[in-house]
């Protein structure tokens, strides 16, 4: 489990010291733009274009791997993450691989994020504080036995800053996207140009999808297991909605699909791509349209990071006051296990998401602290029954038909 450009963290022998080893690994692992070295595994690192998402993750992204979302319901905050992601590699002037099977590449860059660079990034804390000030006048309602309860950390942070900050209300400026190179995949238009092409029991689309792919590593630079002349960089490639029907696959309308193995051998060739190579990867998958758990199974295992988004929208937790904070609940699956036997899991299982802000944040779930004295009696217990539907297992979770407790 390593990724290219690892090797390098690791420079000197047994009877170096410790000079020698920042020395030796230091220089080389620098010179990639919008990367760090991980302290504890020594891969290389980049943002997934969300900085809390990144604490989640251990980090970030790490070189040579792959991150699998599982998409929500309606694809909407899966879309909007699989555009960070984008956008953070236009920042940080990597080149980027966009393929889709249902929106043109083109349209795809052009709903990219602004950045909040410096003085933008400045006003927005001003702004931030301001609310805050606000939320401390009502907060002088709250009831006085909770005024001395410790706060609640609810975002991830880390002392090491990796990502930026988006405004998803504005969009990035064409001069900034055309600072950086970008090849695109369009399965539409792909299938017309040559005859079918099947390859290891594959279907076209995927086929031509890896044939693509494979290419762009080779042929400008970013394969990792030859020395290249040209200055080195990271590609980020992007996969939307792999899987689907658009993409000529029919694990999400049958529980008994034809091509049962062409997704996960897709995975399998691609994530050999990955890890000789200077690139990293993000895929969005509806797996809530998967019947088969048996390909679902498969395919997180053939995946380095997998996490889930479920979002509130159309459900019953999109009106209980319990969630009214949130806008959906993200779940982490599987963090990869890099030059060591534990993965950097975080401190708490309990994560949710929501927009603030113009923002997409990932904090850690947590109810409040209690019901107003101005709820009648039975909007309480309707409260505390409510309590129940939580499935991310809360300490401050109701049991039976009490009332919250906290």
């Amino acid at each position: 489990m390593m990724a290219a450009g690892g090797g390098a963290a690791r420079g000197g022998g047994a009877a170096d010291t410790g000079t020698s080893f920042r020395r030796s690994g230091g220089s080389r692992l620098a010179a990639l733009p919008g990367t760090r070295p991980a302290l504890r595994h020594g891969q290389l690192l980049l943002s997934c274009g969300v900085p809390s998402l990144d604490c989640v993750l251990g980090g970030g992204l790490a070189v040579g791997t792959l991150l699998l979302i599982e998409e929500d319901k309606y694809g909407v905050y899966s879309s909007l993450l699989f555009k960070y992601f984008l956008a953070e590699g236009v920042v940080c002037g990597h080149d980027l691989f966009v393929a889709s099977a249902q929106d043109p590449p083109a349209n795809i860059l052009k709903e990219l994020p602004a950045p909040l660079l410096d003085d933008n990034f400045e006003a927005e804390r001003i702004e931030a504080t301001a609310a805050k000030s606000e939320d401390y006048q009502d907060s002088m309602q709250i009831a006085w036995r909770y005024q001395n309860a410790p706060k609640v950390v609810t975002s991830p942070t880390t002392s090491l800053k990796l990502g930026h900050y988006y405004d998803i209300s504005k969009k990035m400026s064409p001069e900034l996207l055309q600072s950086v190179k970008s090849h695109s995949f369009f399965l539409p238009d792909e299938l017309t140009l040559e005859p079918k092409l099947r390859m290891c029991n594959m279907n076209c689309g995927y086929a031509r999808l890896l044939q693509s792919i494979q290419s762009v590593i080779y042929q400008e630079g970013f394969d990792g297991s030859h020395p290249q002349k040209k200055q080195k960089n990271i590609l980020r490639i992007g996969i939307q909605s792999l899987g689907s029907l658009l993409w000529d696959d029919d694990i999400c309308s049958t529980n008994t699909p034809e091509d049962i193995h062409s997704l996960t051998k897709f995975l399998y060739v691609l994530r050999g791509l990955l890890r000789k190579s200077l690139s990293a990867c993000v895929i969005t998958i509806p797996s809530h349209l998967i019947e088969n758990k048996a390909i679902m199974e498969r395919v997180t295992n053939l995946s380095d990071m997998v996490v889930g988004l479920e979002s509130f929208i159309g459900s019953e937790r999109e009106t209980n006051p319990l969630y009214k904070d949130y806008h959906g609940l993200l779940h982490v699956h599987q963090i990869p296990r890099l030059n060591s036997l534990i993965c950097d899991v975080s401190d708490t299982k309990d994560l949710a998401f929501r927009l603030k802000r113009k923002q997409f944040t990932v904090e850690r779930l947590h109810l409040p602290p209690d019901l107003s004295d101005t709820v009648s009696r039975s909007s309480k217990q309707d409260l505390a029954e409510s309590a129940k539907l939580l499935s991310s297992g809360c300490g401050a979770m109701a049991i039976g038909k009490k009332h919250l407790d906290f």
